[in-house]
């Protein structure tokens, strides 16, 4: 059971089939006994099943001999919060986007610091399979309440200079979800209307799957920015540490545009900064940090190697392709609301539609992140670069100058799975690490290209 629940970054799975409450105590006797910690910081979404496993969790957790703070229901970066600020360790009970019937746990050391497979996950498990738990103290620990949103919401709006802020309508898609609770708590007071979608915390999603990062989830929020007039939208993820934006038309933002826009700003305020982005984001992304003047460092997708990048080399700001943006001050974590605040700053700040602030961006046409089943996800890797190694060195000569460029292979990365640069377009292409699927991105100089190079990989992910 346990090999199915421990994921990469995460414990995650389906209640009460996968995850159930007996799992729940353990993995809370488990965490005690890797972190020999005394204290232990405790957030929940709203999902129906949360309140029962993480009641367990701190079953769990207190008779190991540790104390729980429970800070009740909260997005996920508050819980980054909580464990930043109060250098502690903690766990947040969420499946984020996932539709309702899952739930997962994700885990921090003190400080924020994110647990992997390889930083902990692993050796949980085994804990637990082998049955060696270790108690921090004979007598059980206590169950604290403790609130934390006041404080939070103070740090968020941290990041962004309050007097500047003009007035401005925005609509927000909570999907159900904790920013339905957070957002109006953290904009109570700002010169800022926000047209609310959603807000009401339901764990059953009963609208639609809190996951904008699917275009037809967004839909009612493209409708609400069309016919209120609003500067843009917003809509969140279950958990809300993700974020994805539309411009004042209603047009869907690619992830890599918000990222540059982001980056430009944050290198106004701190010249010369280290800025991270994965793998598969656009090419736009390390061009505008570098004609900034700022450093790109590029990392592999997911938030444990990002945030540890930027820990190390001290970034200021990183971006990935799936709307996750992190900042150095707050703890390295990633934060929806943060990035909520600092595009309504740019906006009062510039004046102008977001459309028009992300022309300067919108040099290439992108493929939003296209899944496709598959049986071997490392054969099937192998396959594809072997084509166009074969097709880069045999097949190109007789041809016409723009056909060489199509096919003549300037970089191969295999960073985070496989990625190929040509003279005129790249694609990435990586295995889920959660599900039998591999990950299809794409840049090329405009759509119709874009759609062709897309059908012909397509095509070699399905052989």
């Amino acid at each position: 059971m346990f090999s199915k629940l421990f994921k990469a970054y995460d414990v995650r799975g389906s209640y009460p089939e996968e995850l159930d409450e007996k799992a729940a105590y353990l993995i809370g006797r488990a965490f005690v006994s890797l972190l020999k910690c005394g204290e232990v910081v405790m957030g929940r979404d709203m999902r129906l099943s949360s309140p029962a496993l993480s009641l367990a969790f701190m079953e769990g957790a207190t008779d190991m001999g540790a104390d729980v703070i429970d800070i009740g229901e909260v997005c996920t970066d508050a819980t980054y919060f909580a464990s930043g600020k109060l250098d502690l360790p903690a766990v947040m009970f969420t499946a984020s986007h996932n539709p309702p019937h899952y739930n997962g746990i994700k885990f921090s050391k003190a400080g924020a610091v994110p647990i992997n497979e390889d930083t902990g996950l692993r050796e949980m498990r085994g804990i637990i399979e082998k049955n060696v738990f270790s108690a921090v103290a004979k007598k059980k620990g206590a169950t604290i309440k403790k609130d934390i949103l006041n404080d939070y919401v103070e740090h968020v709006r941290s990041f962004i200079d309050e007097k500047k802020l003009k007035n401005m309508r925005i609509a927000v898609d909570a999907g159900n979800g904790m920013a339905g609770k957070i957002v109006p708590l953290v904009f109570r007071g700002l010169p800022i209307e926000t047209i609310p979608l959603f807000f009401e915390l339901d764990g059953r999603f009963p609208n639609h799957l809190a996951d904008p990062s699917k275009s037809e989830n967004l839909a009612w929020l493209q409708d609400a920015v069309r016919k209120r007039k609003c500067g843009f939208g917003m809509a969140f993820d279950g958990d809300a540490d993700r974020i994805f934006f539309v411009d004042e038309k209603g047009g869907a933002i690619h992830s890599s545009l918000i990222t540059s826009l982001i980056a430009k700003t944050m290198l106004l305020k701190y010249p010369k900064s280290t800025i991270i982005y994965n793998a598969v984001c656009g090419h736009i992304v390390p061009e505008t940090i570098a004609r900034h003047g700022g450093r790109p460092v590029m990392e592999r997708v997911g938030h444990s190697f990002i945030k540890a990048t930027m820990r190390r080399t001290d970034a200021v700001f990183g971006g990935e392709h799936s709307a996750h943006y992190y900042y150095r001050d707050n703890y390295f974590a990633d934060s929806g609301v943060i990035s909520a605040l600092i595009m309504c700053e740019v906006l009062s700040r510039e004046n102008k539609p977001l459309s028009e602030l992300l022309e300067e961006f919108r040099v290439r046409a992108t493929l939003e992140e296209t899944n496709v089943p598959v049986k071997d996800k490392d054969r099937t890797i192998a396959f594809i670069k072997n084509y166009y190694q074969k097709k880069s060195q045999g097949k190109s000569e007789g041809k016409k100058s723009n056909e060489k460029s199509e096919e003549k292979i300037t970089k191969i990365s295999e960073l985070d799975g496989l990625t190929i640069e040509f003279d005129t377009w790249w694609f990435n292409v990586r295995p889920s690490n959660t599900e039998p699927l591999l990950r299809l991105n794409m840049e090329a100089p405009n759509k119709e290209f874009l759609e062709r190079k897309k059908e012909e990989v397509l095509v070699l992910m399905r052989k």
